[in-house]
């Protein structure tokens, strides 16, 4: 986000004798500043401060501003409010408040909008499927079973995550080996939208030790009697969970494979990725076009 850093104390010239303090800023890629806040500051210095960088920035043509206070300088923030600043988001450990200058439509990017989960199909070819039933939630109670599930953390692949989950709720071991579908939905968890990829996995070992704190019971069973429940008639995740079970015992479905890529990060630096491709077709596809060559 940052190309250049000002001094941590910028002065600017008001007229012979008096110099207001401009708030340490950083430049970002996109005509606007990020103020990051980090040693206290007296209240009325910094709404001087403030004011008064604000008409600088302004006068520079200035686009989005934020300011990033950490949980310590909470006694700050109704004064940016004040300034017409709104909050953009919160972390454990600080609070991100933004401000755009230009009377045009604003184009800061929003908050996060998604939460990403994983559910993991887990099948042997004894076509038993890994399943758990959990001490919470929707279902706690109703003896209904369902493949393990979890939210993928901040930094974490679907791929791993899908992985972790399964260890973390069964003690099986388990080799991620594609995505076979993704279901959306809105008005979530705190309001956000949800995106649920639904992983296949290879299981690596097979004896069971559940996670006692969120899950009731967790072992193998077939399909057969996965696809069998007697479901509440709005779980459709379910039915198509079990048709995704046939399918890829069938062996005549194909998912999305991890391919290992960079990817470039706001700072410009490169990191890590996966894209998810259909390995198969795009194999096949081109070994053809190699051919035709």
């Amino acid at each position: 986000m940052s190309n250049s850093l000002n001094p941590s104390s910028l002065t600017v010239q008001m007229g012979a004798e008096d110099q207001v303090l401009l708030l340490p800023a950083v430049n970002d890629d996109h005509g606007g500043v990020v103020v990051h806040m980090e040693e206290p500051m007296d209240s009325n210095i910094f709404a001087g401060a403030l004011k008064a960088s604000m008409s600088q920035w302004k006068k520079e043509g200035k686009k989005g501003v934020w300011i990033k206070l950490p949980i310590g300088l909470a006694n700050l923030v109704e004064i940016v409010v004040k300034e017409g600043f709104w909050y953009h988001h919160a972390e454990p450990n600080y609070i991100m408040l933004v401000y755009w200058i230009p009377e045009t439509n604003c184009t800061i990017p929003s908050n996060a909008t998604h939460r990403v989960g994983i559910g993991a199909i887990v099948l042997t070819e004894k076509r038993e499927l890994l399943v758990v039933q959990e001490k919470s939630g929707r279902f706690r109670g109703t003896g209904i079973w369902k493949i393990p599930t979890g939210v993928v953390d901040e930094g974490e692949d679907i791929c791993a995550a899908a992985v972790r989950e399964v260890k973390e709720e069964t003690g099986v071991d388990a080799e991620f080996v594609e995505v076979v579908a993704f279901r959306q939905t809105h008005k979530a968890f705190f309001e956000k939208s949800d995106l649920f990829f639904v992983c296949f996995l290879r299981p690596l070992s097979f004896e069971i030790q559940k996670q006692d704190s969120e899950i009731d019971a967790a072992q193998w069973i077939p399909v057969e009697e996965y696809t069998a429940q007697s479901l509440p008639q709005d779980t459709g995740l379910f039915k198509s969970i079990s048709d995704l079970c046939l399918a890829k015992l069938d062996k005549n479905y194909s998912g999305f494979s991890p391919i290992s890529i960079s990817s470039s990060s706001c700072d410009g630096t490169r990191t890590p990725a996966y894209m998810y491709v259909n390995t198969r077709d795009l194999h096949h596809a081109s070994h053809t076009a190699t051919n035709r060559l």
